[in-house]
């Protein structure tokens, strides 16, 4: 019998590109949900203190913003942890393919939530500022690269 601690052995092999890969994509998930969660603090924090340079009318616009790069941010780190738990279920993706998406996932998930706080400085008559921009290009990146991943995971699953 084994013991429950013990992970079960993975029959996946990994090669060494996946594994660097896997390493980044696990490295930067972490840190965006540490930072974005952290935000979300601090956001319930404002909230909570009723600090006006965040709750007042006026600053409506910056609330909404922050909040979404608060929930994008923390979504996508997510989504970069589950990227890299998914490659080694994927030993025949093509390298092209896979640093494609990989990169695409890289720069949506900084773009997208770093729009939405950019955005947040310099309101101007109830709309974000132009950082706020970058956000539909990062979401753009990030739908490319779920899409080429989930294509890699219809063709290239090991099967089992």
């Amino acid at each position: 019998m084994s013991d429950p601690g013990d992970a079960p052995e993975s029959t996946h092999t990994v090669t060494a590109g996946h594994a660097s890969i896997a390493r980044w994509h696990l490295r930067l998930g972490w840190w965006l949900l540490l930072g974005f969660m952290g935000l979300g603090m601090l956001l319930e924090a404002m909230h909570g203190l009723k600090i006006g340079w965040y709750l007042d009318v006026s600053n409506e616009t910056r609330r909404l913003v922050w909040t979404l790069a608060h929930a994008h941010g923390a979504l996508i780190g997510v989504l970069h942890i589950g990227f890299a738990v998914t490659l080694p279920y994927l030993p025949d993706w093509p390298a092209r393919s896979r640093d494609l998406a990989s990169k695409l996932l890289t720069a949506g998930g900084i773009l997208m939530p770093g729009g939405f706080f950019l955005g947040g400085f310099g309101i101007y008559d109830g709309d974000p500022g132009l950082g706020v921009f970058f956000s539909p290009i990062g979401g753009f990146m990030l739908l490319a690269s779920i899409l080429i991943t989930a294509m890699g995971v219809q063709r290239y699953s090991s099967a089992d």
